[in-house]
C-alpha cells in the first residue's frame, strides 16, 4: 500500500504519552483494569491471559505478572504526560507516513476518521472526532488503567482509542501474522468501528458480561471488523480536509494482510492454538477466526455500513 504523498497528516488527532524518547512497555504485558472497555483487542489479550491461567499452568497474577511460556510480560513505564510536538515536526504529509512507523498510524488514523466524518455527514449526522493515544506500558485512561498488554482498545467514557504501538510487533511475535503493514490499519480500523458504534448507540444493545457464540458481544465485535472492511473499501476514494486523497493504492496483498490478521485473532485460534486449551464456544466474545475474516470480507465487499448489520443477521458464518 502507499500513501499519497503529498496530502497533510493531522497530528492533532494523535495524543503521544510516550515521552521525548518513546519506546514499548516490552510485548504483551499484565492485564489491566479496564472494567468500562468499549470493546476491541485488549478484550482479547485479556481472554489470552485467562484462558492460559485455566490451560496452560500459567503463574501470573491479573495485576501485571507474567505467565508460563513468556506469552505476559511484565509491563513497564508509567506513560507520562501528553506531548505531541516531536510527533508534529516529523508527520507532515503522506510521504513521512510510507517512510516511518509512526506517521503511518497517524495516517491511517486520519483516512478512518476522514471516512466515517464523511459518511455520517452523508446520513445528516456529525461525526465526533475521536483522539488516539499512543502510550508505552501503562495509562490512565476513562475507563480505567490500561496496559499493553491488553493490547488496543477503544474507551467510551473518553472516546479515546488507547495503542502502545509495541503491539504491532506483539502481532508477528506472539500471534503469528504475516506482519503486512495493512493489517495495522485494518487493527485501528476496527477500533474507531466501536467509536461508531458508541455513536450511533449500538453498544447500548449489548449486556456486560454477554458471551457466547451469538452474544451480542460477539455480534458488537464482528460488525466492527465489518466496519473496517467498509473503511478499507472506501480509503482510496476518501479526501481529507485538504481535499486529498490521503491512501493511493491498497493492493490485494493488503486485505489478505488483514484477512490473516483477523484468522490470528478470532476466539477458536486462541483458545485452542495461543492458550493452548479447548475450543470452547460459551465464552466466544469476539467471534471465530472464519466470523471475523467473513464479516471483514462483507464490509470491504459492498462499501457501505448498511451492509454491516450483525445484529438482524440470522446467522453469523
Amino acid at each position: 500500500m502507499k500513501f499519497n504523498e503529498g496530502a497533510s497528516l493531522n497530528t492533532g488527532q494523535v495524543s503521544d504519552r510516550r515521552g521525548s524518547g518513546g519506546g514499548g512497555g516490552g510485548g504483551i504485558g499484565g492485564l489491566g483494569s479496564l472494567g468500562k472497555a468499549g470493546g476491541g483487542l485488549g478484550l482479547i489479550i485479556a481472554l489470552v491471559f485467562a484462558a492460559i491461567q485455566l490451560f496452560g499452568g500459567g503463574g501470573g497474577s491479573t495485576g501485571g505478572g507474567s505467565a508460563t511460556g513468556g506469552l505476559l510480560n511484565q509491563a513497564v513505564d508509567s506513560g507520562g504526560t501528553a506531548d505531541s510536538g516531536e510527533l508534529a515536526a516529523k508527520c507532515r504529509t503522506g510521504a513521512d507516513a510510507n517512510t516511518d512507523d509512526d506517521c503511518r498510524a497517524v495516517a491511517f488514523i486520519n483516512s478512518i476518521q476522514d471516512y466515517w466524518a464523511n459518511a455520517l455527514q452523508q446520513s445528516g449526522r456529525t461525526y465526533p472526532e475521536a483522539t488516539t493515544v499512543f502510550y508505552s506500558g501503562s495509562t490512565s485512561t476513562g475507563c480505567g488503567t490500561g496496559q499493553s498488554g491488553m493490547g488496543p482498545f477503544y474507551c467510551p467514557a473518553d472516546s479515546q482509542v488507547y495503542i502502545d504501538l509495541s503491539f504491532w510487533n506483539d502481532l508477528k511475535t506472539q500471534f503469528k501474522t504475516n506482519g503486512g503493514v495493512f493489517a495495522q490499519g485494518y487493527v485501528l480500523a476496527h477500533e474507531y468501528g466501536h467509536h461508531i458504534q458508541a455513536t450511533l448507540g449500538t453498544s447500548d444493545r449489548v449486556k456486560a458480561g454477554d458471551k457466547g457464540p451469538t452474544s451480542g458481544t460477539v455480534r458488537l465485535e464482528l460488525q466492527a471488523d465489518c466496519y473496517a472492511g467498509v473503511w478499507a473499501k472506501n480509503a482510496t476514494t476518501t479526501p481529507g480536509p485538504d481535499g486529498q486523497i490521503l491512501i493511493s493504492d491498497i493492493t490485494q496483498q493488503d486485505i489478505t494482510d488483514a484477512l490473516d490478521t483477523a484468522s490470528k485473532i478470532g476466539d477458536d485460534y486462541i483458545q485452542t492454538e495461543i492458550a493452548g486449551g479447548p475450543n470452547q464456544p460459551d465464552n466466544y466474545t469476539h467471534g471465530t477466526s472464519a466470523q471475523r475474516q467473513k464479516w471483514f470480507n462483507t464490509g470491504y465487499s459492498s462499501g457501505q455500513p448498511a451492509s454491516c448489520d450483525t445484529f438482524g443477521a440470522s446467522s453469523l458464518g
